[in-house]
């Protein structure tokens, strides 16, 4: 379903969604620029009436005037469509994925969704807040909702916004090394880093340690993440590393899961500490 066909028999909307999505396409950081505002305001054959104005403020303002004109929002779904255009987003995939997230949170209100051909497409029709983050959420959103550790949005938040799963799991569970090397300054690789690590040996005593060691219940439990670090490694590290991608298949459940395990370990190493 395109534009014009979303836009057919739309009511009005009201004065806070024109607002809200102006400012998703209008934001300081991932919108569009003041020109390319422009360029679409004319080619589109909408009046600027505040040309000078903040990005923002000019949006919301061209988007009322025509809705006034047209007594409906029909051109202002065609200036969506205009802008979430694929072929504009090639070089930058990542920044149609989050305008497009954003803009359906607020277009959930009037019953339309952006599609990934970036067209403006009828949808479920949100009442309330949670009903609005609820259809319109997307992993990025999850994984808010789930307050996730901020190193694995450090190292994969890229390749969620992309869809990218196969990357992003071999990008968390990277992480996980990588944040092993820093802390300890032990150089290597998977289980032998791991090893080197956080498994007690036979000295008992790793790198790192999660808790005390005091207690064989304590001693079970580092035991127990350092077993978990590798298996991540050899679930998704090692075969994401080494296989053709097209082989590779997570689903949306699965990369959520995977995160969320990698989240729970970066916790543990929050507090971690060397033994010693």
């Amino acid at each position: 379903m395109n534009g014009r066909d979303a836009g057919s028999g739309q009511a009005a909307w009201s004065h806070g969604v024109l607002r809200e999505v102006a400012a998703v396409l209008a934001d300081t950081d991932h919108g569009l620029t003041g020109r390319e505002i422009g360029d679409l305001l004319a080619r589109l054959r909408m009046t600027d009436p505040l040309a000078g104005a903040t990005k923002r403020d000019r949006l919301t303002e061209a988007f009322i005037a025509r809705q006034n004109t047209d007594r409906s929002p029909k051109r202002i779904i065609t200036f969506i469509t205009h802008a979430m255009e694929p072929v504009r987003y090639r070089d930058r995939p990542e920044l149609f994925t989050l305008r497009q997230d954003r803009l359906n949170e607020r277009l959930a209100f009037v019953g339309l969704h952006v599609n990934d051909k970036g067209q403006v497409a009828r949808g479920a029709r949100a009442q309330t807040l949670d009903e609005s983050t609820r259809i319109a959420t997307s992993i990025r959103d999850e994984l808010q909702r789930r307050k996730t550790h901020s190193e694995v949005l450090r190292y994969c938040s890229v390749e969620v916004l992309k869809r990218a799963h196969f990357h992003a799991c071999l990008e968390a569970t990277k992480s996980i090394f990588d944040r092993l090397r820093t802390m300890t300054g032990v150089s290597g690789d998977g289980a032998t880093l791991v090893d080197a690590a956080l498994s007690l040996g036979k000295s008992g005593t790793p790198a790192l340690a999660i808790n005390s060691l005091q207690t064989q219940t304590e001693r079970d439990e580092q035991t127990g993440l350092a077993n978990l670090v590798k298996g991540l490694g050899g679930l998704y590290r090692n075969p994401t590393a080494h296989d053709p991608r097209l082989s590779r298949s997570i689903s949306d459940d699965e990369l959520l899961d995977v995160l969320t395990m990698v989240s729970m370990v970066h916790r543990r190493l929050d507090g971690a500490r060397s033994p010693g």
